[in-house]
């Protein structure tokens, strides 16, 4: 295990290598404890280097074995070498010249699952973000690309694949027993998007014929007999392909595109250049075991790794501060790619429920951090979702300014201008400046400055000028290193929503720049003024959330309701029902900590039972309209000191007024549960989808009503998919834990589906998050479950990571007891999966918003984490900045 070397990494000190590797020939000869790798590198020095300076190369527990240059045993004088680092001297000064380096490596013992490792006899690599320094020697860095000619060598019997990036150049007999392939990738690339897969597993074949012609021979590898369950990540690829082609103009440019899915893997997929690598969940399904969030999934993923051939593989970081150029701008293209798939304002709903849950807590605790980082001591641990998802919020940001047309152009320079570069932030957004013709500096802060923006805003009518006038103004709070903000520039999307609900057109606006739609803040305070605007409009503002912002817009229930039958965005309408919904939430859970009965707007349920009843409105926008607020949500907006057991039982008893003693409640969700059954088989299509979201909606409701237990164990037996037999058996669990129909249903889920480890792993997970004081014994007697298996990354996910993440009540326990039980189990991860105990740690990330006693329980299970001397660079990172800001 590496342990912490305390080594902080600045943006500020970057410079290019001294060396310029021009090519990379790679030999495995493969072997479950000690396969042999011959890396022949060819470098040349850089035009005015010293020419005393040696080569540095890097390496993470490696052991050389063999050391030449231009085929000349180098002698230990000329070079030292540790397991982390190899220093060549004395070469030559202005000729290209060779390096072979020899390594052994044991990927049978490789559990961190970064290098090359071996898993249920498959060999795999995983090498983003360092991990091909596991593998051999190398100059391992995103700036540092060349062409890739591989050669695998193995037993033929239990490896009859031989795969790696790039087109496959032959292959055939060896020696006895064994036999080889080779591969050549034409486009120089980094090391971290190096790939090889050997091994026994099913193929799944189709191809495509790209824009201009060329057939693409298109291959998923999976385990035997699960080929069938493959034929949706199939369809997604094509789709994908199709896509990106007519959106953004990028056709795919090797002769074979591959997907291995593997059920060991710490990420959810990798984007090797023309051979991804995908955690299995990813790729796998059927309506037996996937439910419609696996396969919107399955299709966003696959659309997001195949999208990085352009924006990460063809144009990739020059450095691992960059990484959110090639993740938020890809993020952003698979929600484009998902929003034209499926229903563009429920998608746009579910990445900003997304953003608020992962997100917005980030931004706002001790592992805040711009997105593009400064420093950083570990660079796995800046896999954010706000790398990620703020980046890609940017990257919509910059859309919304220019439009787009403009932001198309924009794009097409970018890859026309950095095809084969490693490329910088400043890089990307001048591509956007020059296309668009305007000054993106101020925009850039959003880049360079953590933390949520608040954006306060009032307004008024002079009914007498017929003006209307928005004041608004902006702080941006202080973050761990960043204690003084300057003012952003928030593009903010809005309408004035008459009486009649249509959209006011005022004859003229002072105060600052508008655009359409959409006004500008680029100031700390701006007053903006319309003109000839007939009668009091509703302001509805930062529609389609065209901004990440915390809006704090103090408006009447009236207005909301006004909003939400009447706004022409349907995720302004949504947010107005969120708006309604949150304020008595956060009241109820005040009213519970101090005893008081629990009270109800009724204008909010009235709004939300119109929505849910209203069948001109899509199901699935329907559905997301009745997932109130979740508990993560309300403590949110509550700011600190927060009870997650009272906050719980608000939300609980708020869900009951809607569903048996409002008006209307249980009409409304018995009509949409008898009415939206579909007859006939299985489709994963969006329509589908959406109507089994919004039924299951309605049966969540219901279970409050008289015979509840019994309509979801109903509803369980009779299920034909897993959407709805997951949905079932959630409500049974997590509404009637402890009953006889609740262990009979997951007793016969498990009976089932034990054999299947993606649908065993919603099993683990459904009961990791039952509510409750019980929650803890519960966990810890399924880790005694042979079912569970704690080297598989996906179950601790399922499991440990659940419950932290998923359990507010139950890991938040007022006795400690959750946190202590993490803390046990992050050191106990730690030294086999580094990467997979920080992320899980990061679930503490909000402990400062607890009430006091558990805050304090809490602060001295992270303590404990820290005291401990043995840890993994990643984890002491996390504590660190957990305990210090």
């Amino acid at each position: 295990m590496r342990t912490d070397t305390g080594q902080i990494v600045h943006l500020a000190d970057y410079r290019p290598t001294d060396f310029v590797l021009e090519r990379v020939d790679l030999t495995f000869e493969l072997d479950p404890t000690a396969t042999r790798v011959e890396a022949r590198l060819i470098f040349h020095r850089r035009e005015g280097v010293d020419a005393g300076l040696p080569l540095i190369l890097d390496g993470d527990e490696l052991a050389l074995s063999e050391l030449r240059l231009d085929q000349i045993d180098l002698k230990p004088e000329q070079f030292d070498v540790s397991p982390e680092q190899l220093t060549i001297r004395d070469l030559p000064e202005s000729q290209p010249f060779e390096i072979t380096v020899v390594t052994i490596i044991n990927p049978e013992a490789n559990t961190q699952l970064m290098g090359l490792y071996r898993t249920n006899g498959i060999y795999c690599t995983q090498c983003e973000a360092e991990g091909f320094r596991r593998i051999t020697y190398f100059p391992d860095r995103p700036d540092v690309l060349a062409p890739y000619t591989i050669t695998i060598v193995a037993d033929k019997a239990s490896n009859p694949l031989l795969l790696s990036n790039g087109n496959f150049l032959g292959g055939g007999n060896y020696d006895e027993g064994r036999h080889f392939a080779a591969w050549f990738d034409p486009f120089p690339k980094p090391s971290y998007l190096f790939a090889l897969v050997a091994g026994d597993l099913g193929v799944v074949e189709d191809s495509f014929t790209t824009l201009s012609g060329r057939d693409v021979t298109l291959k998923i590898l999976v385990e035997h007999g699960k080929e069938p369950r493959a034929a949706y990540a199939m369809d997604a690829l094509k789709r994908s392909m199709k896509w990106d082609e007519e959106r953004f103009g990028r056709e795919y440019d090797l002769d074979i595109f591959m997907i291995v899915a593997v059920s060991d893997f710490n990420m959810g997929a990798m984007e090797n250049k023309g051979l991804n690598v995908f955690n299995d969940k990813y790729v796998l399904a059927d309506p037996e075991t996937a439910t419609d969030q696996d396969y919107a999934n399955i299709e966003a993923i696959i659309a997001h790794e195949y999208f990085h051939n352009w924006t990460g593989n063809r144009i990739t970081c020059r450095d691992w501060f960059q990484l959110c150029l090639k993740e938020g701008l890809t993020v952003y293209r698979d929600h484009e790619f998902s929003a034209d798939m499926r229903s563009r304002a429920v998608k746009r709903i579910a990445e900003v429920r997304h953003l608020k849950a992962e997100q917005f807590p980030e931004d706002a605790g001790p592992l805040a951090h711009p997105v593009r980082p400064t420093t950083y001591r570990e660079i796995n641990n800046f896999y954010t979702t706000t790398v990620y998802e703020k980046g890609s919020e940017v990257t919509r940001m910059i859309a919304t300014l220019l439009g787009r047309d403009l932001f198309k152009k924009g794009m097409d320079l970018y890859f026309e201008r950095h095809d084969g570069d490693a490329a910088t932030v400043e890089d990307f957004v001048k591509c956007f400046e020059e296309a668009g013709g305007r000054d993106l500096s101020q925009f850039s802060r959003w880049y360079h400055q953590a933390g949520t923006p608040m954006v306060t805003a009032s307004s008024a009518y002079d009914t007498a000028e017929k003006t209307f006038t928005l004041s608004l103004e902006q702080t941006v709070p202080a973050t761990p290193g960043q204690p003084v903000k300057e003012p952003m520039h928030i593009p903010l999307s809005f309408a004035l929503i008459l009486d009649n609900g249509s959209i006011a057109e005022p004859t003229a606006v002072t105060g600052g720049e508008i655009t359409g739609e959409v006004l500008h803040l680029t100031e700390r305070k701006q007053t903006f003024t319309f003109s000839g605007v007939a009668s009091r409009p509703v302001l509805s503002l930062n529609r389609s959330f065209s901004a990440p912002i915390n809006l704090d817009l103090s408006q009447p229930s009236a207005d909301l309701a006004h909003i939400a039958r009447h706004d022409s965005d349907l995720f302004a309408r949504w947010q107005a029902i969120t708006h309604l919904a949150l304020p008595n939430l956060m009241q109820a859970a005040r009213d519970v900590g101090e005893g008081k009965p629990i009270d109800c707007d009724p204008a909010f349920v009235e709004a939300l039972l119109e929505a849910a009843d209203d069948d001109n409105l899509e199901p699935a926008f329907r559905a997301q309209v009745l997932a109130l607020p979740s508990e993560a949500d309300i403590a949110r907006e509550l700011g600190g000191k927060n009870d997650p057991d009272a906050i719980h039982a608000a939300r609980q008893a708020i869900i009951a007024i809607i569903a048996i003693i409002a008006d209307k409640g249980a009409a409304v969700f018995q009509r949409l549960f008898d009415t939206l059954r579909i007859d006939g088989p299985f489709a994963p299509s969006a329509e589908d989808a959406g109507k089994r979201a919004l039924r299951n909606s309605a049966l969540s409701y219901l279970s409050y009503a008289d015979g509840g237990i019994q309509r979801a164990a109903d509803a369980f037996s009779a299920a034909d998919n897993m959407t709805d037999m997951i949905q079932a058996l959630t409500v049974l669990a997590h509404r009637f834990p402890g009953k006889s129909e609740t262990a009979n249903a997951l007793g016969a889920f498990l009976k089932r589906f034990e054999t299947n480890p993606l649908v065993l792993d919603k099993w683990f997970s459904i009961q990791a998050t039952i509510p409750g004081p019980g929650a803890l014994a519960r966990v810890k007697a399924l880790m005694e479950d042979p079912h569970f298996v704690a080297t598989n990354p996906n179950r601790v996910r399922s499991l440990i990571g659940a419950f932290a993440f998923s359990n507010p009540t139950g890991f938040n326990r007022a006795d400690g007891e959750g946190y202590r039980f993490l803390a046990k189990q992050i050191l106990a991860i730690d030294p086999r999966n580094p990467q997979l105990a920080a992320r899980i740690l990061t679930s503490m990330r909000s402990w400062r918003s607890l009430e006091p006693v558990r805050a304090d329980h809490a602060r001295a299970a992270l303590a404990e984490i820290e005291r401990t001397s043995e840890l993994s660079t990643d984890v002491r990172d996390i504590v660190e900045r957990m305990l210090k800001a």
